[in-house]
């Protein structure tokens, strides 16, 4: 959400205070992030979409300690990552935040089982079996499990993705075009996932796309248009997207 009301960073899941990013210097100057000062709510599903260049997974990345801003403060709950290291960061990034990203990005030689724990085992972790066999019957890759990546479909690779994103409970999830490569059944049942990992899980689920049905699936969507927050809106329908993006002329 739009920072006019600045009492709701208190309990935003993520936010960004005059948030800028530049690629490159002089005349070649590209300004992906123009001062955008945005809030995620807590235990809610929030859409980011925007024309291509609009900055979308620029912001998620500054957002996600994935990049650094030009200038400007980024939040995780009440910690400014602004203030943290390389190794702050990494540690940031692997215990309280979760990622999907329209590459699966699984190990190829590790089986599903062991890329869904691969967070968990890096962190020194022990794994929670309980936890990851509800993900997983959750996801219906209980039987893929013992498979490697090759020998998954497209969407099942995801979905063994969403589980990775998931074992270490993380209190927020960025979600870049997860459902970019992915046919249109296989996607509906990742966004529904990702829908009911917020109703039940109570996760913070904050997603970059292009789609409007996916879209429909959030409780809000936030709209950049050259490196700004251009505008947001509640509850919305496939159609009601579509229409903000034609008066927006995406």
């Amino acid at each position: 959400m739009t920072l006019t009301e600045p009492d709701r960073t208190v309990t935003a899941a993520a936010h960004a205070v005059d948030l800028f990013k530049t690629y490159g210097t002089g005349d070649a100057a590209v300004h992906a992030l123009s001062g955008v000062n945005v809030a995620f709510d807590r235990g809610r599903f929030t859409a980011v979409m925007g024309p291509s260049g609009s900055g979308k997974s620029t912001l998620m990345h500054c957002m996600a300690g994935l990049d650094r801003p030009t200038s400007g403060r980024t939040f995780i709950g009440g910690q400014d990552i602004s203030l943290l290291n390389d190794a702050g960061l990494t540690q940031l990034r692997r215990d309280r935040i979760g990622f999907v990203f329209q590459a699966f990005n699984l190990v190829p030689t590790l089986t599903a089982r062991e890329n869904v724990t691969l967070p968990a085992d890096l962190a020194g972790k022990k794994v929670d079996l309980e936890w990851l066999a509800y993900l997983a019957d959750a996801l219906g890759i209980t039987d893929r499990l013992s498979h490697r990546p090759s020998e998954l479909s497209g969407g099942q690779q995801q979905r063994v993705a969403c589980a990775r994103a998931l074992i270490n409970r993380p209190e927020l999830i960025f979600a870049d075009e997860p459902t970019g490569n992915l046919d249109s059944n296989s996607s509906a049942e990742m966004l529904g996932f990702l829908r009911r990992s917020v109703r039940e899980f109570e996760q913070s689920v904050v997603m970059v796309t292009h789609d409007p049905r996916g879209a429909a699936f959030s409780d809000c969507v936030v709209f950049l248009g050259d490196g700004k927050v251009v505008g947001e809106l509640q509850a919305p329908t496939e159609d009601s997207v579509l229409e903000r993006m034609r008066q927006m002329g995406t």
